[in-house]
C-alpha cells in the first residue's frame, strides 16, 4: 500500500445511533443474573465513546432506558436508575476533560430528583464543549417524541405564534429531541435482533441500518469500526436512482 493509500481517512457518519441490546442475555449466558449484564456493558459504552471521540463523530445517540423499560421487573429498573447515576458521577469529569457535550433525551420528568439533579449538573458542566455530542436516551420512545413535537406545534397554532402552513419538516423537526444535530447516518443495534423498538423514528428515517451478533458488553472499538465500514460500503440515494448519485 502506497503512502497516499495509507494517509486516506475512512469517511466518518456524522451521527451515530446505537440500541445498545443483549446485556441480559450475555449475563444469562454466564450464569449471572440480568443486572450484572447492565453493569458490564458500561465497558462498552466507554468503548463506543472513545472510538467516536477517535474519529471526530459529530454525534452519538445511545438508547439507554426505553419508555417502555418500565414494564421490566421493579428490581431491574431499580438497578439501571442506580447504574446510571453512578455512571453519571463516575464518569462525567473524563467526558468533560474530553471536550465531549452530554446531553439526556426524553421524558426525565419521571426520574427521581436526585437522579434529575445529576442529569441537570452533567449537562450544564459540559454544554460549551464543542467536541462529540453524546446523547443519553432515557426514558425515551420515537413516538412520544413525534407527539410530544406536535403537542407544542398545536401549542403554538393554537396561541397564533405559528400558522398551520409554516409547518414543514424543518419546522417539526426543530421541536424534537435531537433538533441540534443532523439526522442520523448510521444506526447499530447489538444483540442479533432486528428491529428499531421505538428509538429515534424521526431522526433514522434515511439511516443505515447495521445489525450485529455481539451483545452490548462485548461491543467495542473494533466492533464500531466494522460498523463504519460496512456503513462506507453503501451507496446512500436518499429516494435518488444510483445513476444520479454516481454523478
Amino acid at each position: 500500500m502506497n503512502s497516499t493509500a495509507q494517509n486516506m481517512e475512512i469517511p466518518m457518519p456524522q451521527h451515530v445511533a446505537i440500541i445498545m441490546d443483549g446485556n441480559g442475555r450475555w449475563a444469562k449466558e454466564k450464569g449471572k443474573i440480568r443486572t450484572f449484564g447492565h453493569k458490564a456493558g458500561v465497558k462498552a459504552v466507554r468503548a463506543s465513546v472513545s472510538f467516536a471521540v477517535k474519529n471526530k463523530i459529530e454525534a452519538l445517540t445511545l438508547f439507554a432506558f426505553s419508555s417502555e423499560n418500565w414494564n421490566r421487573p421493579a428490581e431491574e429498573v431499580s438497578v439501571l436508575m442506580e447504574l446510571f447515576k453512578l455512571v453519571l458521577g463516575s464518569e462525567v469529569k473524563k467526558l468533560h476533560k474530553n471536550n465531549v457535550r452530554l446531553k439526556v433525551i426524553g421524558d426525565t420528568s419521571r426520574f427521581e430528583p436526585k437522579l434529575i439533579k445529576k442529569v441537570t449538573d452533567a449537562e450544564k458542566l459540559t454544554e460549551n464543549n464543542d467536541g462529540l455530542t453524546l446523547n443519553i436516551a432515557a426514558n425515551y420512545g420515537g413516538k412520544w417524541d413525534i407527539v410530544n413535537a406536535a403537542k407544542i406545534l398545536s401549542e403554538k397554532v393554537k396561541a397564533g405564534e405559528l400558522a398551520i402552513d409554516d409547518i414543514d419538516e424543518d419546522v417539526f423537526n426543530h421541536f424534537t429531541c435531537a433538533s441540534e444535530l443532523p439526522a442520523v447516518d448510521l444506526l447499530i443495534r447489538t444483540g442479533g435482533e432486528q428491529r428499531i423498538s421505538n428509538f429515534l423514528l424521526w431522526q433514522v428515517a434515511y439511516a443505515e441500518l447495521y445489525f450485529c451478533d455481539n451483545y452490548w458488553p462485548d461491543f467495542s472499538e473494533e466492533s464500531f469500526q466494522l460498523a463504519v465500514d460496512c456503513f462506507n460500503e453503501r451507496q446512500r440515494r436518499f429516494g435518488k436512482t444510483s445513476e444520479q448519485v454516481s454523478v
